[in-house]
């Protein structure tokens, strides 16, 4: 499904056109994008986070320019997440628009374990918005939900296949112990190949950034995105 929505579609709208094809498969109905909590005292209702929507009219050609690969200057819906934030700094846009085109969607460990990889990237940072954009996509992409609950509920590994369990175990690693072992390095290498070992950690890096700046907005969620993660 991913790669129809690839090319000229800007990045928000290709999202936006994945979540109402997830929510019509799970038999929910049109999405409401009226919140279910009550937002804090500094987060805006429109973006639901602590920026205003970016305003393209007051950028210059650069900005505008990023501004409609990413978003779509005729885009009139309310705008979250990478895509609401990362047009505010155009340049860091364009960079993170073009690593995250290649990994997101073009990565050599292919797309379901890439949506596995940002999943542990979210868990490990408790980043609730980017757990429930991907859990659906995850979902999408086939990846079992059993598999999504072993990183969902800090579970074993033990029972998963080489890759999935690889992939897990890896970033648990990083995040946690702040080291890779030498024996998680070699397992990588032999299941993916060098860059494929390299590309892992490169999803989850890229992914942790986002988490970090939507941590630093705090973002809320839609409340048509029906997927959480329990954070202790």
């Amino acid at each position: 499904m991913s790669r129809l929505l690839k090319g000229p579609i800007p990045l928000f709208a290709q999202f936006t056109m994945l979540s109402i094809m997830i929510i019509t498969a799970i038999g929910m109905s049109t999405p409401v994008l009226s919140q279910e909590y009550d937002l804090p005292a500094d987060v805006r209702e429109d973006t639901l986070s602590r920026l205003a929507p970016a305003d393209p009219s007051t950028m210059d050609d650069y900005g505008r320019e990023i501004y409609d690969r990413v978003v779509g200057l005729d885009n009139i819906g309310p705008v979250y997440g990478p895509a609401m934030f990362s047009v505010h700094m155009p340049r860091v846009a364009d960079g993170m628009d073009l690593i995250n085109k290649y990994l997101r969607y073009d990565s050599l460990i292919g797309r379901p374990l890439i949506e596995l990889a940002i999943l542990v990237a979210a868990r490990e940072l408790d980043q609730q918005y980017e757990w429930a954009a991907h859990e659906a996509l995850a979902l999408a992409e086939d990846v079992p939900q059993a598999h999504i609950d072993v990183i969902k509920h800090h579970q074993s590994t033990d029972s998963l296949p080489a890759k999935e369990s690889l992939i897990i175990r890896y970033g648990r690693e990083i995040f946690r112990e702040h080291t890779l072992s030498a024996e998680t390095w070699a397992e990588a290498v032999s299941l993916f190949g060098q860059q494929g070992a390299l590309e892992i950690a490169a999803i989850m890096g890229d992914y942790a950034m986002a988490a970090i700046i939507l941590t630093a907005i705090d973002q809320h969620i839609p409340a048509d995105r029906p997927h959480r993660m329990p954070i202790e």
